[in-house]
């Protein structure tokens, strides 16, 4: 697809308890100075799961890998909120891959400064739905530290699915760590529901 991801997409959701007027939109190069100093006041909140760039070569870095080949950066704000306070998170889209796979890796981590609101679960909500309905995908795969109940319990709350467990998965903080593999497919109630 040549634009998988429009310039933003907003909540659709039916008015329910977490319609709080988030936004998602890709990231841009203008989102620099926002991530860079939000990331630097969530370390504490990150650690151990996640240690994102915090500077701005870390974001040049990152920024590159993200934005090329088969791979979708988002970022989550708050509508009604600009600047570094208004990140809700970051989620990425990896390892796109259509034809007869249509299958991506999805990865995210929320900011401290939003925290605990809902906001997260609906940022991830609006990008299963852009997932499956805009880029057509029909499998995102998330892989989660056993010992992340946060992150384990905001993907069970938008319908993912525990498929199983891969020892010394990925290299983090360090070593190499276990990760269970979460999933949620379009055509699942929970898929269609997200």
């Amino acid at each position: 697809m040549d634009d998988p991801v429009p310039a933003a997409f907003p909540d659709r959701s039916d008015g329910g308890a977490h319609d709080t007027g988030v936004m998602v939109a890709p990231v841009t190069r203008m989102d620099e100075d926002d991530l860079v100093a939000a990331n630097i006041a969530s370390r504490d909140f990150h650690a151990p799961w996640v240690a994102p760039f915090t500077d701005h070569d870390g974001f040049a870095k990152w920024f590159h890998q993200v934005v090329t080949g088969a791979n979708v950066a988002l970022v989550a704000r708050r509508d009604d909120m600009a600047g570094a306070d208004g990140v809700i998170g970051v989620l990425t889209l990896s390892q796109i891959v259509h034809g007869t796979f249509c299958s991506a890796y999805l990865g995210y981590y929320a900011m401290k400064a939003q925290a605990r609101r809902g906001l997260m679960t609906q940022a991830l909500r609006m990008t299963v739905r852009h997932a499956f309905d805009a880029m057509g995908l029909h499998r995102l795969e998330a892989n989660i530290q056993p010992a992340n109940l946060p992150s384990r319990a905001l993907v069970r709350r938008v319908g993912f699915r525990c498929e199983g467990f891969s020892p010394r998965y990925l290299f983090i903080d360090g070593a190499w760590r276990d990760h269970e593999r979460w999933a949620i497919l379009s055509d699942d109630p929970a898929g269609r529901a997200a």
